[in-house]
């Protein structure tokens, strides 16, 4: 299922062909960490035995990914930005079997030119 987004979020640092950034609101962000259940731990180590795609570990990786954009983007909108510069990821592990996922960016206002 694709997520729609009320804002643009974009991995460039320049603004959409038609626009220009009227102000920088800052950084934003969006957060979530989650561990994995002994369950789903189980099941990827039988999937490493024999080779493949571990999917309960994509699924998370994609979920969590999904949770943090959409946290980055209440997070824009809270700034009272129209559109997020320049996202990335970044994910680290916060303790055994729980992972940090981040998607950060700039928060700013987009303004249509006016010719």
């Amino acid at each position: 299922m694709a997520i729609v987004h009320r804002i643009p979020i974009l991995t460039t640092f320049e603004a959409p062909p038609g626009y220009v950034i009227q102000r920088v609101m800052g950084p934003c962000w969006g957060i979530t960490v989650r561990s994995r259940s002994v369950i789903g731990t189980a099941c990827a180590g039988c999937q490493q035995i024999f080779g493949g795609e571990i999917s309960a570990l994509t699924e998370l990786a994609t979920e969590s990914r999904n949770v943090s954009m959409q946290r980055l983007e209440q997070h824009a909108i809270d700034l009272g930005a129209n559109a997020v510069l320049g996202m990335r990821f970044d994910s680290g592990e916060l303790m055994q079997n729980t992972n940090e996922i981040v998607a950060y960016g700039t928060a700013v206002i987009l303004a249509p030119v006016h010719h």
